[in-house]
């Protein structure tokens, strides 16, 4: 058994065949029905001008499913800092927590969201990439304007995202909860983890350091099938190993038959290694490895397959046999409700 809260990220794949329109009217779904699963949080990733991801604010996508759940935390996983205004970030999730108390989360990141450059000047009205001392400032300014202006009760819950040190180390300066991007960067995990926790210093927002880690997780009856599924989301990370970042999100069929090369097979098998895929008894295998090495208070499962139907099945044989296999993470603080 997984005692770790289990959460999920959202991040909205579009794929071939069909329209952006259809991805967001399956977000209601998806939300609804890890709500029913007990899954603790969901969280929207915000990103832009991506033939595979559908570019829907978080904050839009949070108050629509806050109104359509009853339970489910929801919120941003996360904005990106330099995009936006701190007052505006800090208005818009303080009216929704005002609105569903104790269910808002505000994840905070720092990376543009794209790979077209004229898109983030364009999100960043004409500035150039945020320098790491502007970067930390509008994150406090944005916490700061949370307690000063907005001040409508009761407050969203901010965590800070990172997938290096660097960012780690500001979470442990500002004293924010550290939602970790091991489904990017797991060759950065423990190192940043380490720091994050010998540096930690306490604030109003947490007592004591916080850790969610972020798993890409695919599950399926068969290996064969969890292979198949994870078969779109692989011609994806070639391309970005090509520097390709216009690259669709094609259909496992399509998938099926690309052609990749040695050193994209080596490149992606490296990955698969740190994270959850394959039948329920070995995704949650890993999962719990996962929360073992990194002491984790809560795992997030981000599941980039096609359909919308395989994706839920995904979460639902994770949470089924997370709550009912032998696997446990040691050091496990609360249930997966």
């Amino acid at each position: 058994m997984i005692t770790l809260p289990l959460s999920a990220l959202e991040v909205a794949m579009v794929q071939t065949g069909t329209r952006a329109v259809d991805t967001l009217r399956d977000t209601t779904a998806f939300a609804q029905r890890l709500d029913a699963l007990g899954y603790r949080r969901l969280w929207y990733a915000e990103h832009h001008h991506s033939p595979a991801i559908g570019a829907f604010p978080p904050v839009v996508l949070t108050a629509h499913a806050a109104a359509s759940t009853s339970a489910i935390r929801l919120g941003s996983g996360g904005v990106l800092a330099p995009n936006h205004a701190p007052i505006m970030l800090a208005e818009q999730f303080g009216t929704l927590a005002a609105l569903h108390p104790d269910r808002i989360d505000l994840g905070i990141g720092r990376g543009p969201g794209t790979f077209d450059e004229s898109t983030a000047r364009a999100l960043r009205r004409g500035a150039g990439p945020t320098t790491d001392d502007a970067y930390r400032d509008d994150v406090a300014a944005t916490l700061r304007f949370l307690v000063d202006e907005v001040a409508l009760g009761t407050l969203p819950e901010p965590w800070l995202l990172a997938s290096s040190t660097a960012g780690a180390a500001l979470a442990a300066e500002l004293g924010l909860p550290l939602a970790f991007a091991h489904h990017i960067r797991p060759d950065n995990t423990l190192a940043a983890l380490d720091h994050y926790r010998t540096r930690f210093s306490p604030s109003a927002w947490c007592e004591h350091p916080r850790v969610l880690v972020c798993v890409e997780t695919i599950c399926a009856e068969t290996q064969e099938e969890a292979d198949r599924l994870a078969g779109p989301m692989n011609v994806v990370k070639a391309g970005l190993l090509k520097g390709q970042s216009e690259v669709p999100f094609p259909s496992p069929a399509e998938a099926a038959t690309h052609p990749f090369t040695a050193e994209e097979r080596q490149a992606l098998a490296g990955f698969l290694a740190h994270q959850a895929h394959g039948t329920p008894e070995t995704a949650v295998g890993r999962l719990a490895q996962v929360a073992e090495a990194t002491g984790a208070d809560e795992l997030m499962l981000v599941t980039p397959v096609y359909a919308l139907a395989a994706r839920l099945r995904s979460y639902e044989l994770v949470m089924r046999h997370a709550t009912a296999s032998d696997y446990s993470a040691p050091g496990s603080k609360s249930s997966t409700k």
